[in-house]
Formats: C-alpha cells, sequence, structure tokens
C-alpha cells in the first residue's frame, strides 16, 4: 500500500447519523474511525469504534487524541473538549472555524469580512436592543437565537415590535440576531472542502425545498454554471478567510437578479448533500474524510440527476413510508438512521437516481407521495 493510502485512524466528536456516514465512507479508505458519543444508541457504533462518555470526558477525549485527525458532525461543542485536543491532535474545522459558525452574530460579521453578501441583520442582545430594529433590517424579520438553533428550533418570524418583544421573551431573552427577510426565489447549497495545505474540492450547487424549518427535498438536475460558479467563489473566500482545514457546507439564497446571498454556514456535511452518496461519483462524506486527513481530493458532483428526500418523524408514529413501495421505485437507495422514533426527527432519507432530468422529477413526485 502507497504512503498515500497507509492505515489511518479518524476520530470524530459525536455519533449521530452524519458520523455514521462519515465511518462508512472512511472504512473502504483503509480508515478506522473512533466517535465519541453519550448516547448508547448512537447509530456510529454499528460501524466505528464507539466511546459511550461525555464530550468532555478525559478519557475519551485523550481516545480521540491517539488518532491522527479529529472532526466533527455538530458545531456547538463544548469549549472544554476543543481545549483539552489543541495541540494533542489536528482538530478539522478547527475552533477559529467554529468559533464563526457556531455563533450567528460571529457567522455574519465573519461572511460580510469575506467579502461575501448576507441578509440585513442587527443584533439583539439586551432588551434596549430591541428599540428600532425592525426599521433596521425594513420592517418584518426572523429572530433566531444566536446558538443551538437548528431545523427551524430557536427562531420565529416577526412582523411589529410586540411580535418582537413577545418572540425575544418566548426565546428565553438569550442573545439573538434578527434577520432581515429576503425575498428569495429559491434556496440552494454548496459545500467546499479544504485540505491543510490549502487543496480545494467543492460539492454540486443543489436547489432545497423545506417544510416546517426541516428539509424536505435536495436536487442536483445538472450544471446550472452562473449560480454554481458564483457559489463556488463565494465558498473559496469563506474557506480561505476563515482557515478551513476539512469540510463545511454553505447555504443561500438566490433573488430574482441571480445574486446569491449566504444564509448559514455548516462546518460539516451536510444534510443537503446526502445525495452524493448515490450520484455515482465521491460523496460529501468521502471529501471530508478525504480533507481531514490529506488524502487525495476532488469535486463531488453527481454523474447523473439525483435528489434526495428526508424520512422526519410525523406526529403519528403509524404514519410510516411504504418501504416496500418505495424500494421498487427505481433509482431508489434507503438510509435509515437507526434511531428512535420521535416527532419531528429525522429518522432516514431516501437518495433517487435518474438517466435524465425529466425522469428524475417524474420519480421523485412519486417518491414524494410514499413519504408523509
Amino acid at each position: 500500500m502507497s504512503d498515500t493510502f497507509t492505515p489511518k485512524t479518524l476520530g470524530i466528536l459525536g455519533g449521530g447519523q452524519l458520523a455514521q456516514m462519515l465511518a462508512l465512507a472512511a472504512i473502504p479508505l483503509g480508515v478506522r474511525v473512533v466517535a465519541l458519543e453519550p448516547d448508547p444508541q448512537a447509530g456510529a457504533r454499528l460501524c466505528a469504534k464507539h466511546l459511550q462518555a461525555p464530550y468532555t470526558d478525559p478519557a475519551g477525549l485523550a481516545r480521540l487524541a491517539e488518532c491522527d485527525a479529529v472532526t466533527l458532525e455538530f458545531e456547538n461543542v463544548p469549549v472544554e473538549a476543543l481545549e483539552y485536543l489543541q495541540g494533542r491532535v489536528p482538530v478539522r474545522p478547527g475552533a477559529g472555524l467554529l468559533a464563526h459558525s457556531k455563533h450567528r452574530a460571529r457567522e455574519k460579521e465573519g461572511l460580510r469580512a469575506a467579502g461575501v453578501g448576507t441578509a440585513d441583520w442587527v443584533t439583539i442582545e439586551v432588551e434596549s436592543d430591541l428599540t428600532g430594529a425592525l426599521e433596521r433590517v425594513s420592517g418584518a424579520g426572523i429572530l433566531k437565537t444566536s446558538e443551538l438553533g437548528y431545523d427551524g428550533k430557536g427562531q420565529r418570524r416577526v412582523s411589529s415590535e410586540a411580535e418582537l418583544t413577545a418572540a425575544w421573551d418566548d426565546l428565553g431573552r438569550v442573545p439573538c440576531v434578527l434577520e432581515g427577510l429576503v425575498p428569495f426565489v429559491r434556496e440552494v447549497s454548496l459545500g467546499v472542502a479544504r485540505t491543510s495545505g490549502g487543496a480545494l474540492a467543492f460539492g454540486p450547487l443543489v436547489e432545497n425545498v423545506h417544510r416546517d424549518g426541516i428539509l424536505r427535498t435536495s436536487v442536483y438536475l445538472g450544471a446550472d454554471q452562473q449560480a454554481a460558479a458564483q457559489a463556488r467563489e463565494m465558498a473559496r473566500r469563506v474557506a480561505e478567510a476563515w482557515g478551513l482545514e476539512g469540510l463545511m457546507t454553505l447555504e443561500f439564497f438566490e433573488l430574482a437578479s441571480g445574486e446569491l446571498l449566504v444564509n448559514e454556514v455548516a462546518p460539516r456535511v451536510h444534510n443537503s448533500g446526502h445525495l452524493t452518496q448515490d450520484g455515482g461519483g465521491l460523496s460529501q462524506f468521502g471529501a471530508q474524510v478525504r480533507a481531514v486527513l490529506g488524502l487525495p481530493l476532488a469535486d463531488w458532483t453527481p454523474l447523473h440527476p439525483t435528489a434526495m428526500v428526508n424520512w422526519v418523524g410525523a406526529e403519528d408514529e403509524a404514519a410510516q413510508p411504504d418501504w416496500a413501495a418505495i424500494d421498487a421505485l427505481p433509482g431508489t437507495h434507503i438510509h435509515l438512521y437507526h434511531k428512535a422514533w420521535r416527532s419531528g426527527r429525522k429518522l432516514g432519507h431516501v437518495n433517487l437516481t435518474a438517466p435524465d432530468a425529466e425522469t428524475l422529477r417524474e420519480r421523485l413526485a412519486q417518491l414524494e407521495r410514499l413519504i408523509p
């Protein structure tokens, strides 16, 4: 075996479905995975060494420090864990990038500093910040907690001062960001990976549709040259300005003019990139493993029209997808997370491939009818 593929060990902070899929992508590369995760039913336990302990557990962190590198599946990593690992093992992405991405106000400041556009926004930290805030974002917006919000959680839409005050109270009067509403025509996303040596690679530009604040579908129909080029340039600027080592995903609003504004940044593989697992080329998971460990890296654009539909727990546990019909639909690839049912929880996804865009649209319409 060449030096490039000398067996390596990858540590992951977190052990959910993203860690599980990272581990599955690592195994064919001769990479062993160790995941630190307190949940005894962690999905990653099925394909990785599971260290069942708190993220700040000294023994667990010491085991991660023995790996060739450490990556993560969520951004809200305890500071104590990063402080322990610092200087002992490369952590990719590192603490500096996480300081941007885990806090909405710092994220937007960092995006503007990198030269990319965002929605108008105002920081709300104390009660006096509420006065005049809506006027500064054109009279309506979305109040989001600065930390810990995801999948539509920790945010409220507001269009009056009374609604803004009530929303801040409802969110616990914690530091927030008030974002102005953006008249977008569609939501898209793109991943970027960067090695410690500065080599860059990009994922596809994917169109996304959300339902109840949670991603419902992601679709890649082929090259959208102008938008993709713009998204790649913006991703490059952020990756280089923030010193990315590993992979991160940028979510964008596309305006009617074609201009892209960055909505959010995730310092990891992303739900919208799951369709790359079955598109015929490198997946986002393989790209993150390669970038973190310094293995040969390339773009991970699908070779075929590809889509993904999320399976999210319905209010009625009995409302299951029609798995037999899904499995019989041409081009489907089922990915289950081995997680206990909970309403609103992501439990799995189905990827769909087709030989052309028209066929993909037809099959996607069928697939969506089969998943509640």
